[in-house]
């Protein structure tokens, strides 16, 4: 315990990682809770779900021979949840999501790599996930499963306007709700041979109504799959959509799908408060009912398919690999851990 209140304070050092209590807007679970452990998934997510990333900075990253082992926190006591609150037990580290559309290239967010520094200072782990029931998550995994951030191949983050042209073209903007887009294109240090690149929607913007589901690390935690819902505003003009989505920091650079086609329609991007104060003083999730709040932004895939190569096949996959704790020696993180 006391090292972990070295690490982490509770919900004031966790602070610049969680939006403002009183600034309560968009919301991030939507009616129930739809988030599932990867051994929960149906089988046709599971094998989305191979593909799909965790970032972490390198200092908490450790490969030992042939393991590697990420350093984690407890996600209740690091947030100071209430007992109620799902997942509380688990670890958390990881800062943004991803997605292997290439056979070396991640999409992510763009404000989850901003340049080449942090570029050089990511590692991207496969296979941090709970991959059977009444099992710990993977905080060790195979050497072979932690790849590095070679380059930038795109990049686009939408700043905020500035001087009197930019507070024109945001009132503009605001009235043609034409937010901009958001997303990075990463090259990998080598190729990913026993993952299958995850096809894109390379037609048109998807459409109000249809049915997503999203895969990432909210919070930072092991991978989940929460779906059950749909988009609700995808404007012609507009380089995101909105979708009522159980998303959280973390969640950032997520691949969002469609339920039919099981493709990539666009990167999950931004939210609002994931967390409020209970009367108890602990912390739970904040949520609204299915039909409320804004809705979570996706930028939508279509901005960069064209800097995204097209496929014909796919190398052949493996379930996820479990190695225990003892397999690595390493300690639990001792600073504080950030969220996108």
């Amino acid at each position: 315990m006391k090292r972990l209140n070295r690490m982490v304070s509770g919900i004031a050092a966790l602070a610049f990682i969680l939006p403002s209590f009183a600034r309560a807007e968009d919301k991030s679970i939507y009616g129930d809770d739809n988030r599932l452990d990867y051994f929960e998934a149906p089988a046709d997510m599971k094998e989305l779900a191979r593909s799909v990333v965790s970032l972490w900075k390198n200092e908490h990253v450790r490969v030992d021979g042939g393991t590697a082992r990420v350093a984690t926190a407890n996600f209740g006591e690091a947030v100071g949840l209430c007992p109620s609150e799902r997942f509380r037990e688990q670890p958390v580290g990881a800062f943004c999501s991803g997605s292997l559309v290439g056979e070396d290239l991640v999409m992510t967010a763009g404000h989850c790599i901003v340049d080449e520094a942090q570029c050089a200072d990511t590692r991207l782990v496969f296979g941090y996930a709970v991959t059977e029931r009444g099992k710990a998550a993977n905080t060790t995994v195979p050497a072979a499963d932690v790849y590095s951030c070679k380059k930038i191949i795109k990049r686009d983050l939408d700043k905020p306007p500035t001087g009197t042209v930019g507070l024109i073209g945001a009132i503009v903007g605001n009235i043609l709700d034409t937010t901009g887009p958001d997303y990075a294109l990463i090259q990998l240090d080598r190729k990913v041979t026993d993952r299958r690149p995850l096809p894109i929607n390379r037609g048109s913007k998807v459409k109000q109504g249809t049915g997503v589901f999203v895969i990432g690390h909210p919070v930072g935690l092991p991978l989940k799959v929460a779906g059950d819902a749909r988009v609700r505003s995808s404007k012609f003009m507009r380089a995101h959509f909105t979708a009522d989505l159980d998303t959280f920091g973390g969640n950032s650079g997520s691949p969002v799908f469609n339920v039919k086609t099981k493709k990539i329609e666009g990167i999950l991007v931004r939210g609002g408060t994931d967390f409020v104060k209970s009367p108890e003083g602990c912390t739970v999730s904040y949520s609204v009912g299915q039909n409320d709040g804004k809705g979570e932004a996706v930028t939508h895939v279509s901005v960069l398919k064209d800097y995204i190569p097209s496929f014909k096949s796919a190398p052949e996959t493996s379930k996820l690999v479990e190695l225990s704790p003892e397999d690595t020696e390493f300690e639990p993180l001792e600073r504080t851990v950030s969220f996108d």
